[in-house]
């Protein structure tokens, strides 16, 4: 393929689905690796950059060629859209498409803690049938009990649709814009959310408002049976306050698939307890949620290619400053 066609520049690889949809439209280049320095110098050459990994935010200064920064998915935390906003660069993003796939993941987790597959699993192998057996009595089901959501975006209110058509349960949501909440969904402030549920949900966006939103004194309202399930960015949480918290059973149990260092560190204090379901950060991930997400990802970046805006537009201020540099735009 000729060196004219446009590079995009993908942090990790796409799904197959997305690379067949870029083939002879563009030239795919897959990163390296993902410090700082080999992104910003592989991207030098990009149009495009397809994102699922953080960004420094001085690549776009150096990417003089770049016009859009696309996130493969929805969060933007891994995008500094201002240096991209002052660069005049795109950002765009995928959202919803991964919705269902959290959503369940989120049922799964707060199965596994209820059921205490955990404990099950482990005693049958180590102990033998009995021993696993003998946790079942202890064991609690879904339904009827209330479930708190915290965001109600595409992934919020997909757990409250599949936790009340598919499991019976009492469904209640905080959001940080109250009208996002469905009328068939009580509203709550989060202080009385927390008190109220069974199942504690986090699914909102990392923001100076929600960094830190569980802690101390939020996980003392808790029942001493909640469950915690955490799929929103690990710093949604005061993690030790948590580890606190799980080491003295003030809570039933908490599911982390995000955290505040990632990778976890292997002596992480939350490797230890028993109270606990973890997943390295792949709620969102499945090989049909890659599809959707790569071929969405592609799409936008096509779009723009063809001079067109993305669909989903995350920083319109960009745009002065995009046709200043792209007058054909």
């Amino acid at each position: 393929m000729s060196d004219k066609t446009p590079l995009v520049l993908s942090t990790h690889p796409l799904h197959p689905q997305a690379e067949a949809k870029l083939e002879g439209q563009a030239r795919l280049a897959v990163a390296s690796a993902l410090d700082a320095e080999t992104l910003v110098r592989e991207a030098e050459a990009a149009e495009i950059v397809i994102v699922r990994t953080p960004l420094p935010a001085h690549l776009f200064e150096r990417a003089t060629r770049l016009r859009a920064a696309v996130r493969h998915g929805a969060g933007l935390d891994m995008i500094p859209v201002e240096a991209a906003t002052a660069a005049g660069v795109l950002v765009a993003n995928v959202p919803g498409v991964n919705a269902r796939t959290v959503a369940e993941h989120v049922l799964f987790a707060a199965m596994a803690l209820l059921r205490r597959f955990r404990l099950v699993d482990r005693d049958l192998r180590t102990k033998g049938w009995l021993a696993g057996r003998a946790h079942a009595v202890v064991t609690n089901e879904l339904s009827g009990r209330t479930i708190g959501i915290v965001g109600m975006g595409n992934i919020g209110r997909t757990v409250g649709e599949i936790a009340t058509r598919g499991f019976g349960l009492d469904v209640i949501a905080n959001s940080r814009n109250p009208r996002s909440v469905p009328d068939t969904i009580p509203y709550r402030e989060i202080d009385a959310l927390v008190a109220e549920s069974d199942i504690v949900v986090l699914c909102c966006p990392l923001t100076d408002e929600t960094r830190g939103l569980i802690d101390a004194r939020r996980l003392a309202r808790m029942k001493r049976e909640t469950i915690l399930v955490n799929v929103a960015r690990g710093p949604v949480i005061n993690e030790a306050a948590l580890v606190e918290a799980l080491r003295n059973d003030r809570i039933g149990g908490a599911a982390l698939d995000v955290f505040d260092t990632q990778p976890l560190p292997a002596d992480h204090p939350l490797l230890a307890l028993d109270n606990v379901v973890l997943t390295p950060h792949m709620a969102g991930i499945t090989e049909e949620s890659m599809a959707r997400m790569g071929l969405g990802a592609v799409e936008e970046s096509l779009r723009i290619l063809a001079g067109e805006l993305p669909v989903n537009f995350c920083n319109p201020d960009a745009e002065p400053r995009y046709r200043a540099r792209f007058p054909r735009a």
